[in-house]
């Protein structure tokens, strides 16, 4: 597979990279478990269908000590029994907020789970966080860069 044109070396995407990467650093300290927001990256870049971004949130759980069957089970984790209420909760949230297309938008039950499991800074943080790699996702996909060549720690 080739990507369509060099997305990160033209000056314009570059530029707006570096404005996101800036946005995602301020995502650092939420508050959330430290488990979540690989799960929630993971789960978008799957729906997504982005190499890229799949390849490498896959990679950084793994290094962060996550489980290879917890990593495996993201695509199925509804039918899994390997993740706590307060994950499915934002897994349901990622999984709503990117499909918006759909036409649904986010269910109200789906918000109630996650508002009950998370305080108004850690929501923040992870709409946000739901926000910033749906971006990622289509910087990556719409030019169809592959996936496979990430290494843990790469982009900081």
């Amino acid at each position: 597979m080739e990507a369509r044109f060099d997305y990160y070396s033209n000056p314009i995407a570059a530029k707006f990279a570096k404005h996101i990467n800036a946005a995602g650093l301020s995502l650092r300290k939420t508050g959330l478990p430290e488990e979540i927001p690989n799960l929630v990256l993971i789960r978008a870049s799957q729906i997504n269908g982005c190499g890229v971004c799949t390849d490498m949130h896959t990679k950084d759980a793994l290094h962060a000590d996550e489980t290879p069957v917890r990593v495996a089970m993201v695509a199925a984790w509804r039918d899994s029994v390997v993740f706590n209420e307060a994950e499915r909760a934002a897994l349901a949230l990622a999984e709503a907020g990117t499909r918006l297309a759909d036409g649904a938008g986010v269910p109200d039950d789906v918000w109630d789970d996650a508002a009950k499991h998370f305080d108004g800074d850690q929501l923040a943080g992870l709409v946000s966080l739901i926000a910033l790699i749906n971006a990622y996702n289509r910087m990556n996909a719409i030019p169809r860069i592959p996936g496979g060549n990430y290494t843990p720690g790469q982009w900081g």
